[in-house]
């Protein structure tokens, strides 16, 4: 095997040096001509036509995320078929998004094409509860398990988030709720060889008890700012860049004495999230390169006022990444995507009377090569990443695609998945230097009808996805086994195995041009496999067998808009051992919105309109009904 994917990477570098004798496939220029709603990041890393790929994406855009209406992204997520969430207490409150039942630190997320998932936390997963929807102007979510293209922590999938794009000014403002106002400003310019816009938001309530037994109200509070800036210097040569910046301070609830049970606190966490990227592109008839340098840094502090106004645990994470995309038109109907990025991370954590830090490099190539026909699409290609802390990682991944008429469409991918260990997992107190990645191995078949924004779109995927060597935490009180040697609190270790496989099914119908009705739905049964285990046979924690979402809105002949959504999850378990059960619920959402002109618009909406009461994770509290009414300019 080794010696056939040496070969592999070899031809491909031999067919990156030979001249294109052909252009029967789009190029990145061409591509980039076509309706960009219709082009995807996470398939490749360049802009691609969606229905150049036999992998399951589905996207969320622009106009869905206004409809849905709020700063709350945890509710537009839920329209993404797959998708699980769990929040701890109210907004703002750590949230955690399961793909296909992977964990929550098992998906990678990148927003505006930059890694920010948290180097230095434990799990290296990326919290949603800071990344407020007025900064969003569309949602890519890849599906599977996809580390050929994108290396480490694709487990799960892939999730690219880009920020808003303004066309002159647009603002809006909405208050409601448990005193909840927020607001965004946007600015946005496209003058010939220049476009660029920036913007901000502000994000302010008094909430409610995290705490599901408390009574004191834990309040969230936000200002964000974020900037865009391409500039096209001809010939096919653009420079850009992109910022963001978010700043969050957060009430908490955590174990007080003497009783050390969850209850109401004088905690709070202020957390700093900065995100950016710098780079060129080049667009030609047969060949495209995207190259850029990324950054990625959040820190944390957490805060007693109780005790005092200092920290008592502060954490900071940081990533810088230089990373090259690249598509060459080869004979005929093929294609090769490649790329190469180096990454360099480091951590540092401190408790008061000690600090731990440390630092890792990663370095990896890809290459892809795909045939591009008017009715077959096939892919497939590999990885090879490279870690300073325990040496190298292949991957393999394929996916094919074939019209069978107009407009139906069967796909199907392979995927595999692969997770270095976290800075935290390695270095810490709590660290073992031993550890190996996690890995995954992913299948998905599917069959479509139409497209995403036609009248009629409909689509099922089986899929199941096999982890191994997943890392967990290793209890040492009282045990004598050689890995608890110096380690009597504990350590990680890779001992854990899972299974999770289902149905996704996805479909929109728009009976005239003023109505449409959506529906997702997933069902998934996950499986812990860890051998000798206690919990072997057990469903995963957090991870709800069933997940339906269904969605409609309807513009009156008087222009008023009106629309709802409706979610039922199915029961699960709050922990590994399945002790603790969470019932499953309902939720029900109604909005209305009222144009005036092209320029104005009001809105409003009731949020759990039931005042349902419902529970994602034990001891936490979760919202009532809620109302809230706000307005939007554009000019």
């Amino acid at each position: 095997m080794r010696k056939f994917l040496i070969s592999f990477v070899s031809l491909s570098a031999l067919a990156i040096a030979a001249p294109a004798l052909a252009q029967d496939t789009p190029s990145g220029a061409e591509l980039e001509e076509a309706a960009e709603d219709e082009l995807i990041v996470v398939a490749t890393g360049l802009p691609d036509a969606a229905d150049r790929t036999g992998q399951a994406i589905t996207v969320l855009t622009r106009e869905v995320l206004d409809s849905v209406q709020g700063p709350d992204l945890s509710r537009a997520l839920r329209r993404l078929p797959g998708v699980t969430l769990t929040r701890n207490g109210g907004l703002g409150g750590f949230t955690g998004v399961r793909v296909r039942g992977a964990g929550a630190e098992q998906v990678l997320v990148l927003v505006d094409g930059v890694r920010v998932n948290d180097v230095s936390s434990p799990g290296g997963g990326y919290d949603f509860g800071g990344l407020m929807g007025g900064a969003v102007e569309s949602v890519e979510l890849l599906r599977g398990s996809s580390s050929v293209i994108w290396g480490s922590d694709a487990l799960g999938g892939v999730m690219n988030l880009t920020t808003r794009r303004a066309a002159g000014l647009e603002a809006d403002a909405e208050y409601g709720g448990d005193e909840r106002y927020s607001g965004n400003l946007a600015y946005g310019i496209d003058h010939g060889a220049l476009s660029a816009t920036f913007g901000g938001g502000y994000v302010n309530e008094a909430g409610s008890s995290s705490a599901a037994a408390g009574t004191e109200a834990d309040g969230f509070r936000q200002y964000n700012a974020t900037g865009r800036l391409d500039v096209r210097l001809g010939g096919g040569v653009s420079l850009n860049a992109n910022g963001r910046y978010a700043h969050s301070e957060l009430e908490i609830d955590g174990f007080p004495a003497p009783a050390f049970t969850f209850a109401d606190t004088l905690e709070r966490q202020d957390q700093r999230e900065i995100s950016g990227r710098i780079g060129a592109d080049y667009l030609g008839k047969a060949l495209t390169l995207r190259s850029g340098i990324a950054l990625s840094d959040i820190s944390r502090d957490l805060v007693d006022e109780a005790v005092g106004p200092e920290p008592y645990y502060r954490t900071d994470g940081r990533s810088i990444r230089a990373e090259t995309f690249g598509r060459l038109s080869l004979p005929g109907p093929f294609a090769l995507d490649f790329g190469g990025d180096y990454e360099w991370t480091d951590f540092r954590a401190d408790d008061g009377f000690a600090a731990t830090e440390g630092s890792a490099e990663l370095r990896s190539l890809h290459a892809l090569v795909g045939h591009y026909g008017a009715r077959l699409t096939i892919a497939g290609g590999a990885r090879y990443d490279d870690h300073s802390r325990f040496g190298g990682e292949w991957s393999l991944g394929a996916n094919a695609a074939y019209s069978i008429a107009p407009d139906l469409r069967v796909r199907a991918s392979y995927g595999e998945g692969f997770k270095v260990p976290t800075l935290f997992q390695l270095l810490s107190d709590l660290g073992n230097r031993a550890l190996q990645p996690e890995r995954s191995t992913s299948y998905d078949a599917g069959l479509e009808y139409g497209a995403h924004d036609e009248a009629f779109f409909a689509a099922i995927t089986a899929f199941r996805r096999d982890s191994k060597d997943l890392i967990d935490f290793v209890s040492c009180f009282g045990s004598a086994a050689p890995i608890c040697v110096d380690r009597p609190f504990g350590t990680y270790d890779n001992i854990g195995e899972a299974r999770a496989q289902g149905v996704e099914v996805e479909g929109s119908i728009a009976p005239d041009a003023n109505t449409r009705f959506g529906l997702v739905y997933a069902y998934i049964d996950m499986e812990n496999r860890t051998p000798d285990s206690s919990a072997f046979g057990n469903e995963l924690a957090r991870r709800p067998m069933h997940a339906l979402t269904v969605s409609a809105d309807w513009q009156t002949p008087l222009g008023l808009v009106l629309g709802g959504d409706i979610r039922l999850v199915g029961d699960s378990f709050d922990d590994a051992g399945n002790l603790v059960p969470l019932d499953g619920y309902a939720l029900a959402d109604i909005r209305a919105s009222l144009p005036f002109g092209d320029s104005f618009e009001l809105f409003g909406r009731v949020e759990n309109v039931t005042d349902a009461d419902y529970v994602e994770v034990a001891g936490y509290a979760t919202q009532g009904r809620a109302a809230y009414v706000g307005a939007r300019l554009r000019l």
